[in-house]
């Protein structure tokens, strides 16, 4: 969140950047810069043994610098967790939104987030470690706003089972909501199991593979 999954939703960002004055397309570089050695960093060594004179000698800043950017280290990573995240959310919502059947939606769905994940372990470590609770909830603020960002999320996925059901594309066997969280817990459950052991548990190349323990379940009728 994601993180480098700003590759995947930057054109946009690019193009916004584009249209800014040359001094402030100056500083948001640097301010990116400043980000991205923050993210090596802290997906290295963790949140806690980070200081900010290490982020900003990896940027090649001088501190000075870095806090006309960010107040302090808990600033930046709000800022960095909070950013990568919608560029995460878009680039997901931009995967559902390029088809108009419900089947495709969620195989476009699942597909991307595999492809993000791949490109972006260190990004999306450190998403995963705020909306699931793990160890960096020293900022409740955060971590409400990145649970809020992802029920938004599931409430997308919701409208997309509600629309299959309607369609008679999906039988009426739940309550939507119930479908996308349920799919929401079989792809993070793939993720963790993939980022833990990558070579043992690689995050399925099809997405039937995910998609089939729903549309297919264990009975067989």
């Amino acid at each position: 969140m994601h993180i480098g999954y700003g590759c995947i939703a930057m054109g946009d960002h690019l193009m916004e950047e584009t249209k800014l004055p040359r001094r402030e397309r100056e500083k948001e570089r640097q301010r990116q810069e400043m980000l991205e050695a923050a993210l090596s960093l802290f997906s290295d060594k963790g949140y806690h043994n980070v200081t900010m004179h290490e982020i900003a000698g990896k940027a090649e800043f001088a501190i000075g610098t870095l806090y006309k950017f960010f107040k302090n280290k808990e600033d930046l990573y709000r800022e960095l967790m909070l950013e990568k995240s919608e560029e995460f959310h878009a680039a997901v919502r931009k995967a559902i939104e390029e088809q108009e059947d419900e089947v495709e939606k969620l195989r476009n769905y699942v597909k991307t987030i595999g492809e993000v994940f791949r490109a972006h372990v260190p990004a999306i470590r450190l998403y995963f470690s705020e909306t699931h609770g793990a160890s960096f909830n020293m900022m409740a603020g955060l971590d409400s706003e990145l649970r809020k960002r992802h029920e938004e999320f599931l409430q997308n996925l919701t409208s997309i089972f509600a629309g299959g059901i309607q369609k008679n594309r999906f039988q009426r066997i739940s309550d939507p909501y119930y479908l996308a969280i349920s799919l929401d817990g079989i792809i993070s459950a793939f993720l963790f199991r993939w980022i833990e052991a990558p070579d043992l548990h690689p995050y399925p190349e099809d997405p039937e593979t995910i998609l089939n323990i729903l549309f297919k379940g264990l009975v067989d009728r």
